[in-house]
């Protein structure tokens, strides 16, 4: 029980939660906004805007730089790791949702003809430079108020 305890009352770890939580329920909140439907889905779905990842690991890495200096190697270790992580959201899982528009558009075209067994694939799986932007700043901001 004590692991728990030590693991809750880390500010770096309750940063990125935090940033993650609060982009999450942002995503909730801008589909409710702009589709006029409320999803909770979006909740705990990938994409959208703004990138939870992008936040989380920003979060996480402005949050280490600012109790271990800007120079130490554990903020140098956490912006490589939130930088991979957010080249991967907008380059490779964007690919991603992008090959699962074009097949659920030949599924579609398919079907029209003969039966299908397969469903259709998700879509919204990556994120766009602008979406991993706000995400890494949401990030900054949070890390920022919280240490």
């Amino acid at each position: 029980m004590t692991y728990l305890k030590e693991v809750f009352n880390n500010d770096v770890f309750n940063v990125s939660l935090t940033s993650w939580f609060i982009a999450q329920t942002l995503k909730v909140i801008i589909t409710l906004l702009t589709q006029k439907k409320l999803n909770l889905y979006r909740f705990v779905g990938s994409g959208g805007m703004p990138s939870s990842h992008s936040s989380m690991v920003m979060g996480l890495s402005t949050a280490v730089g600012l109790k271990t200096g800007w120079s130490s190697i554990q903020y140098g270790l956490s912006l490589v790791f939130a930088l991979i992580v957010m080249y991967d959201a907008s380059g490779v899982r964007r690919a991603v949702g992008k090959q699962a528009i074009i097949l659920n558009k030949i599924l579609e075209d398919k079907q029209k003809h003969k039966h299908i067994g397969e469903g259709r694939l998700k879509e919204l799986v990556g994120h766009t430079p602008v979406e991993v932007f706000a995400g890494a700043l949401l990030g900054i901001l949070i890390a920022n108020i919280m240490i």
